[in-house]
Parts: C-alpha cells; sequence; structure tokens
C-alpha cells in the first residue's frame, strides 16, 4: 500500500538557517507532520520557523548537539510510517513528498528511498555510490531506480520500521559522515537504499548556515569534516588505517595552507584552518 501525506513526517534539523525557512514554508506549512530541531541557532531561526509552520513541532535546544544527535531527537518522537530528513537549504516541493511516498509504496521493504539532488544551476548532483571502504563508483548516473550503498543526507526517506531495527544516526559524529556511517550500517545489514531519479529535489549546497560568524562557521566545517572522516576510517576500517590517514590528511593540509595564504581567500583559509585544527586534536 502506498504511504500517503498523513504517514510522513518532515524534519529539518536547523543551525543559523532562518534566511531559509521561507522556502520551506511554502510546501511544508501544508503538511500534518512537521518537526523543526533547532541547535541553539542565534539569528531567530526557532521563531522564525514557529510563526511561518504553526503546524510543525518546534524543538528548541539550549546548545548545538550536531546533525546526528539533532535527527534522533526528533526520530525518537516519530510515530508515522515514515520520515523525510531534509537539510534547511533544499527547496521542496510537493512532488517531490508525492514522489518519494509513490516510490515507498514501490519498494516497501527499502530501509532508506533518495531522490535526486539538483545543484542550484539545474545540473545532477550524483550524491550516492557504493560503498566507500568497498570500491570507487564510476561511470553516468542513474536513469531508472537503483540501489546503492550510500545516499547523501541533504534528503533520505526513511521507512521508519526497518530504520530502528538498524538504530537512527551515531551520535559520535558531530556533522559529517554520519550519514555515511548510517548508510554503511544499512549495507551491512543487507537492507536496500534505493535512488529514485525520476523524483528530484533542488539542493543549495553549504546554504543552510549564515550566522554572525561565517568565518568561524568555515573553521568549525573544517575542523567537524577531518575528525569525521577519522571516526568513520577507525570505526570501519581500522584504527592502524586511521591514524595513517590523519598524518597524510595533516601533510597535505600543511603543504595547502602556505598557497592559500599567498592568494587568500578566507573562507577557504578558515577552512583549512579548522582542518588542520581537526586533524592534530583528533584522538582515537
Amino acid at each position: 500500500m502506498t504511504p500517503t501525506l498523513a504517514d510522513l513526517t518532515v524534519i529539518v534539523v536547523t543551525y543559523n538557517s532562518a534566511h531559509c525557512i521561507p522556502a520551506l514554508a511554502e510546501t511544508l506549512s501544508q503538511l500534518p507532520h512537521v518537526t523543526i530541531v533547532d541547535n541553539a541557532s542565534n539569528d531567530d531561526t526557532a521563531d522564525t520557523a514557529a510563526r511561518a509552520m504553526p503546524n510543525a513541532l518546534v524543538l528548541r535546544n539550549e546548545r548545538n548537539l550536531g546533525f546526528g544527535a539533532a535527527n534522533n531527537q526528533a526520530l525518537h518522537r516519530v510515530t508515522t510510517s515514515h520520515a523525510l530528513l531534509l537539510n534547511p537549504d533544499c527547496l521542496p516541493l510537493m512532488e517531490l513528498l508525492q514522489g518519494l511516498l509513490a516510490a515507498a509504496g514501490e519498494f516497501p521493504d527499502a530501509a532508506i528511498i533518495a531522490p535526486h539532488l539538483i545543484r542550484r544551476g539545474g545540473e545532477i548532483e550524483l550524491s550516492y555510490r557504493w560503498p566507500g571502504k568497498l570500491w570507487r563508483s564510476r561511470g553516468p548516473g542513474a536513469d531508472g531506480p537503483c540501489c546503492v550503498g550510500f545516499v547523501c543526507g541533504a534528503a533520505m526517506l526513511f521507512n521508519m520500521a526497518v530504520m530502528r531495527e538498524i538504530g537512527f544516526f551515531d551520535e559520535g559524529f558531530f556533522l559529517y559522515y554520519e550519514d555515511e556511517d548510517l548508510c554503511q550500517r544499512v549495507f551491512d545489514s543487507g537492507k536496500a537504499i534505493v535512488v529514485v531519479p525520476h523524483v528530484s529535489v533542488t539542493h543549495l549546497s553549504r546554504s543552510s548556515v549564515r550566522g554572525k560568524s561565517p568565518l568561524r562557521a568555515e573553521f568549525y566545517r573544517g575542523y567537524h569534516h577531518a575528525q569525521s572522516k577519522l571516526i568513520f576510517t577507525g570505526k570501519h576500517v581500522g584504527p592502524r588505517q586511521a591514524t595513517a590517514l590523519g598524518r597524510k590528511t595533516l601533510l597535505l593540509a600543511l603543504a595547502a595552507l602556505v598557497p592559500r595564504l599567498l592568494v587568500p581567500s578566507p573562507r577557504y583559509v578558515a577552512r583549512l584552518l579548522g582542518r588542520i585544527r581537526g586533524l592534530l586534536e583528533f584522538k582515537k
């Protein structure tokens, strides 16, 4: 049986994302089940969401818990059969929701179903592949529904009955790689992750966070990306490999620092400095 909008909870985790709320509200304000989890924004995101989407449950965290932990907060409250995790910088239309629910009816045993992500210029973002620890995916994008080993966490439809058996996000990942870890666990469990390329959503990548300190945000992007990559490697490949990867990545980051300082781009320099700090402070 094909689930309906009444069977769907949409979950959005926000952090200094007030600028994203109007676009989200155009569609989400029409739905019966929406949960916004705000990670202690300082730009009035939570109040903006509550005003624009009076239908939504708005959870207000006193501190930034990270992407996975905040999603888990909402997932543990879900009472519907399906939940759609959506980044604030996505532009959801009703066709996205209806298309994903139709796919859920077609693939009722799938753990996760994901759409094609479309960049702001209109080109397809190949945000799915086989598990990276097995082999590197090559070739053109999918032109029909297919099983994969990884989909980007920007838009993921969860079959809640299946995902409760597997478990939700590992909260040891603050930001980045939590979606890859989750997909790896789904893949290892033998459950299906399905991409449906005829369903799509525009994803304005790296546009979900603004706030009062953009360079600080870039620094912590670099910091958490470096840390999470090593956490993932240690968990799924091995601690020795994580140590070796950390050393290699640190050398490459230090080598990249000089040219970045000679031809400075503040955002990239901030992110690179964050990566270096994250590598230096990583603890196995």
